[in-house]
């Protein structure tokens, strides 16, 4: 072999070219190309700063920055050619920059390693990622902030071991949802304020002897500050992992109330009616209307947790630095990315357009002695009876309901007084479903 069909990156070390099986398992581009914007992003702050320390020419920046807008307009445009030989995006993008200007594109790279670049663009694309999740939260949470109002006094029984509990309003239940796609918000952001620090400078692992300005290009790039350690910047994937948890995370609270939607859309619950375009048919049964955006988003909570699982299995055992294992963190964030977004436009737009079916939830109350509390609380309340004494009471009335075929608002005075001789008919005013939402702020 000669130095001319070696690997163009280090064949000044190496005299034969890699095998093609090595090419392809080593080969990133099919997946972090989607970092182009950021890698761009990266070396004109790079460049700009060399300049500014006089390690490179105005001349060469000003060459750089030019190239780098036109292949960032190729490759929005789709004219870009992404070559596999070339490794990744860095490699894909310093190559093209030294076909459009020559030796100065060798100069970009002064001061920097590709551990670095990496470290960075990944950065900022996560970083990205997290505001437009939180974005993609807040249009839900508007649209159940609307559910709320329209629903406020829409009763339905609240459950406890899915069995009914006590009643409470549609509102009260979806705004648990509400909490928890804020709490999803926060941890985004919460999350993008720990990895908003700049690795750009770090070089290899042990930073660089050319006199660099690292507050420079944090600055430049948006970061708050550059990273303190030069060996965790372009080792540290915690940032990922914590993204990837916040994407599994809220992918099980959007799975919960798939869930519910999903029993809620039952003929034996009744309480929502899906509308067509969030719905699919049976191939085999014509009376199907199945919930499968619901099933969808619930099983695809799945791959979001196993997406976490697989990056914190590959940092597990890595020794500081840069190990080429790291290749692997790109892909489970690109894809659970996708996946949240695609859950949460999925649940929105389902939730959205639901109809829901006010009468059977307000029947559902009144079933299953929801207001059972309110008689045990009332005896408290009236008679000063300590309150497992009131369980206890309540519990056989509840008892004589279930024999009778009644509910507890349908049981007479009579009934009542055979187990406490002390109740009287202001009981009554307590045992309606209403009066129980009511009773409860």
């Amino acid at each position: 072999m000669t130095k001319a069909q070696s690997n163009t990156m280090w064949g000044g070390r190496f005299d034969e070219k890699p095998d093609d099986i090595m090419e392809q398992i080593n080969a990133s581009i099919d997946i972090d190309k989607r970092l182009y914007k950021q890698d761009i992003a990266g070396s004109k702050a790079h460049a700009a700063m060399l300049a500014a320390q006089g390690i490179i020419s105005d001349e060469d920046k000003a060459a750089i920055h030019k190239g780098l807008d036109q292949i960032l307009g190729e490759i929005e445009s789709g004219a870009f050619e992404f070559r596999r030989d070339l490794e990744d995006i860095h490699m894909n993008i310093e190559s093209r920059l030294k076909e459009l200007i020559g030796d100065a594109a060798g100069r970009l790279h002064t001061a920097r390693s590709r551990n670095d670049q990496v470290a960075t663009d990944f950065r900022l694309w996560v970083r990205e990622a997290c505001d437009a999740i939180c974005e993609r939260i807040e249009v839900f949470q508007e649209t159940i902030d609307i559910l709320e109002e329209q629903h406020a006094d829409t009763i339905m029984p609240g459950f406890t071991h899915l069995q009914v509990a006590q009643p409470v309003t549609l509102a009260r239940h979806l705004e648990a949802y509400a909490c928890m796609l804020n709490r999803d918000k926060l941890r985004f952001i919460d999350c993008k304020d720990r990895l908003n620090k700049s690795p750009l400078g770090c070089a290899a692992l042990a930073g660089t002897g050319f006199p660099i300005d690292r507050e420079m290009t944090a600055k430049e790039l948006g970061f708050d500050r550059p990273v303190n350690n030069t060996m965790d910047g372009v080792s540290a994937r915690d940032f990922a992992n914590e993204f990837l948890f916040c994407c599994a995370q809220a992918g099980l609270h959007l799975s919960r109330l798939a869930e519910e939607i999903i029993l809620w859309s039952t003929p034996q619950f009744g309480f929502v009616s899906l509308s067509d375009a969030w719905s699919t048919g049976s191939s085999i049964m014509p009376q199907k209307k199945n919930p499968d955006a619901a099933e969808l988003i619930r099983g695809k909570t799945g791959r979001l947790t196993g997406n976490l699982v697989q990056l914190m299995t590959v940092m597990k055992a890595l020794p500081l630095t840069y190990n080429k294992d790291l290749q692997e963190d790109k892909e489970p964030v690109f894809d659970s990315f996708d996946t949240i977004i695609l859950c949460l436009d999925a649940m929105n737009g389902m939730v959205a357009s639901a109809n829901w079916n006010t009468d059977k939830m307000l029947a559902a109350a009144q079933s299953g002695y929801s207001t059972a509390t309110e008689l045990a609380d009332w005896l408290v309340r009236e008679l000063g009876m300590p309150f497992r004494d009131a369980h206890h009471i309540t519990g056989r009335v509840v008892k004589i309901a279930v024999t009778m075929g009644l509910r507890l608002d349908q049981l007479s005075l009579d009934d009542l007084q055979s187990v406490e001789p002390r109740i009287t008919e202001g009981i009554f005013d307590y045992l309606s479903v209403e009066t129980a939402v009511k009773m409860r702020k």
